[in-house]
C-alpha cells in the first residue's frame, strides 16, 4: 500500500496506454504519434511497470487509467481488471481508476461495481470528446448511480483536447462534449458524487471556475497544461475559493511531472496551498 506520509504528491492524472505492451495496430499508433507531436513527447505508450517505476524513484503517487472509447473510434478498449491487476503489482504508487463508455447503460453500472468491489478500482475516467457523449445524458445515469453507491469519485475531461489535434477533422472528434457547464447537471443531479475537471478547461475556465465554486462536489485538476500557461483567473481561484478543490495532475505520457512541478515551482501560489493542491486536497478526495 501507499505510505502517503512518504509520499511528495499525488498526481491525480496518468495514462495507462499500453497495459499489456503490445497493442494491436487499429488506428490507435497513428493517433498517438499525431498527440506526441502535439505534445513534443517522444513515448506516448509506456508500460504500467514502466509507469510505476518512474513515479516511485520520484516519490510520488499517482492515479492511473485507461480510457473506453471503443464505440466512438473503433480502437480497441483496454481491460479494466487487466489493468487493475497489473496496477495491483505496484499499488505502492498506483491508484487505480477504471473507464467504461456511458453507453453501456446497465451492463456497464454492473461492471463499475464488480471493479470496484473485486479489482480496487478507486474511481472512473470519463473523456466526453473521445468517447462521444455529453455528460449530462441521461444514458449514462446508470453509470454515475453506480458510482455513487460505491463512493468513489469520477473524473472528466474538459476544454479543449490534444486527441486528434492537427489530425484531418480532428480524427473525428467533437469539442462541443467537453463544455464543463455540461457537468454543472450531474453536479445537481448527484450531489453525492466527487466530480473531478481535468484540465485548465480552455476555452472554457471560466464556466468550469463558476460550476466548482457553486457547486462543493466539483474539483478541478490541473493537468494537460504546464502551470507557466494558467490563466492569471485560474490562478487566483487555486489560491483563494479553491484552494481545497484543487489536484496536481501531470497528464503522463503526454506532459511529464518533472516538467509540470518545475513550472509550477514559478507559479505565484500562497505557501500554504502548495501541499493543498500537490498531495492533502487528493488524499482526502480519495478517502486514503
Amino acid at each position: 500500500m501507499i505510505d502517503l506520509d512518504a509520499v511528495v504528491a499525488i498526481d491525480f492524472h496518468t495514462h495507462a496506454e499500453e497495459p499489456c505492451g503490445s497493442h494491436a495496430d487499429d488506428g490507435y499508433d497513428e493517433l498517438q504519434a499525431a498527440m506526441g507531436k502535439y505534445f513534443h513527447s517522444r513515448n506516448m505508450q509506456p508500460t504500467i511497470p514502466e509507469t510505476a517505476a518512474y513515479f516511485r524513484e520520484r516519490r510520488m503517487a499517482a492515479v492511473i487509467f485507461p480510457v473506453d472509447a471503443e464505440r466512438e473510434t473503433g480502437y480497441r478498449r483496454y481491460d479494466n481488471e487487466e489493468m487493475a491487476t497489473l496496477a495491483a503489482q505496484h499499488a505502492d504508487v498506483l491508484i487505480p481508476f477504471a473507464s467504461i463508455d456511458p453507453a453501456k447503460g446497465k451492463f456497464g453500472a454492473r461492471e463499475a461495481r464488480r471493479l470496484v468491489e473485486h479489482f480496487g478500482i478507486r474511481g472512473f475516467k470519463f473523456h466526453p470528446t473521445f468517447q462521444g457523449f455529453y455528460p449530462n445524458d441521461r444514458m449514462a445515469y446508470p453509470l454515475y448511480e453506480a458510482i455513487v453507491e460505491c463512493g468513489v469519485p469520477a473524473l472528466f475531461h474538459t476544454g479543449q483536447t490534444g486527441v486528434g489535434a492537427g489530425m484531418p477533422g480532428g480524427n473525428g472528434l467533437r469539442l462541443k462534449y467537453s463544455n464543463p457547464m455540461y457537468l454543472d447537471d450531474v453536479a445537481v443531479d448527484f450531489p453525492d458524487m466527487k466530480i473531478v475537471l481535468a484540465h485548465p478547461s480552455f476555452p472554457w475556465q471560466e464556466e468550469a471556475l463558476a460550476v466548482a465554486t457553486h457547486k462543493p462536489n466539483i474539483y478541478i485538476d490541473l493537468s494537460g497544461w504546464s502551470p507557466k500557461y494558467f490563466p492569471p483567473i485560474l490562478v487566483r481561484y487555486a489560491n483563494s475559493l479553491l484552494k481545497d478543490r484543487m489536484l496536481f495532475g501531470s497528464d503522463w505520457p503526454a506532459i511529464l511531472p518533472d516538467r509540470w512541478l518545475a513550472d509550477f515551482e514559478t507559479l505565484d501560489i500562497k505557501p500554504n496551498v502548495r501541499p493543498l493542491i500537490l498531495k492533502d486536497n487528493a488524499r482526502r478526495l480519495l478517502g486514503i
